[in-house]
């Protein structure tokens, strides 16, 4: 029995040694974000996802001034209208299907009242110039090295607005284009901001349509090209989503119904590698505290009129003015307001 127990025993040690999947590994960032800075987000929809937990955990964020954006030159052709601060005329705009449409933003702008079209296209624009401006960080999310081009002008779109396909000619770019491009987004950004940090990521979403083949040929050029690019500027950094999904998750139960979309839980894990490679350590511990404010202000009251109901009023909005202390910048007066009514 004896030997038995110990084979057992030694089983056991290791299986639960034993890897079963290909974890990745993420270097702490030499500049990490801290709460206070301004952020902006731009690119693929999973831009979108990310930009939900810094809104959430009451960061300064901007995302997505154009709406979803899916390649290289249409990010750099926005950021190029942020730095002119151009206002969009009728021009600039086209009427398909009953709405008005800029082949320079996602349908999110458009409408079937032209002027209001125009509005909210300006507003957008000169918003988020001044924020350009002033921010500390942009996250850049690449998508796909296709785009399209509108064979009337010779121009590449960001989204073309179910305009019939015929007036479209599909193009891979080239890992040189696709090189020069991501060059002049970081060079546009540093004159806009000299001060500002960029992290690149490329989307963990499969573009199916390009097939297997061709996704995997797109995917691998915009990495190529951010690699080259981050190797000549150190206000530059890579943080890996699209491995993650790919090598570290590795299951369809990470993915949604459509099997190309990552599901909460996989965007939930991502997050998290980016919250212990890239936030930093002081800005990792204020999210804790900030996550204890956010389930209070969440929690159910059964009896409002209760000692303990007073008392978890009181602990919370010490904790509220603890933190207003140590950071200035942070807005929590709904929280505050929530807590404070409690008390009456």
């Amino acid at each position: 029995m004896g030997t038995l127990s110990f084979i057992l025993n030694l089983v056991k040690l290791i299986v639960y040694k034993m890897k079963f999947r290909t974890e990745i590994d993420i270097a702490k960032s030499k500049n990490p974000i801290e709460h206070s800075e301004k952020i902006l987000t731009i690119g693929s929809c999973f831009a979108d996802n990310i930009s939900g937990y810094f809104k959430n955990f009451r960061f300064d964020v901007k995302t997505n001034p154009f709406g979803v954006l899916y390649n290289p030159v249409s990010i750099f052709n926005s950021f190029q209208i942020l730095a002119e601060e151009r206002r969009f005329t009728e021009s600039d705009l086209l009427y398909n299907q009953g709405e008005w449409h800029s082949f320079s933003h996602h349908s999110d702008f458009s409408h079937h009242d032209k002027q209001v079209c125009l509005n909210q296209i300006n507003y957008g624009i000169e918003e988020s110039s001044i924020f350009l401006k002033n921010c500390d960080r942009v996250i850049i999310t690449y998508g796909t090295s296709y785009v399209y081009k509108f064979i009337e002008n010779n121009n590449i779109v960001s989204n073309c607005h179910k305009i019939p396909q015929q007036k479209f000619e599909r193009l891979l770019l080239s890992l040189n284009e696709l090189n020069d491009y991501t060059n002049k987004i970081i060079e546009l950004l540093k004159n806009i901001n000299s001060k500002i940090g960029i992290i690149f990521t490329v989307s963990p979403i499969r573009h199916w349509r390009d097939g297997a083949v061709d996704n995997q040929i797109s995917k691998a050029q915009l990495i190529l090209s951010i690699n080259d690019s981050i190797n000549k500027n150190e206000s530059c950094e890579y943080f890996p989503s699209y491995e993650i999904l790919m090598d570290d998750l590795r299951d369809y139960r990470f993915y949604e119904a459509d099997l190309l979309h990552p599901n909460k839980i996989a965007i939930e894990y991502i997050w998290q590698k980016f919250y212990e490679s890239i936030l930093s350590d002081n800005c990792q511990n204020l999210l804790i505290e900030l996550e204890k404010v956010m389930k209070a202000n969440k929690h159910r009251i059964r009896n409002p009129n209760s000692e303990s109901t007073k008392k978890f009023a009181s602990e919370n909005l010490k904790l509220i003015s603890r933190l207003n202390t140590e950071y200035p910048h942070l807005n929590l007066e709904n929280e505050k307001l929530y807590f404070e009514n409690l008390l009456k």
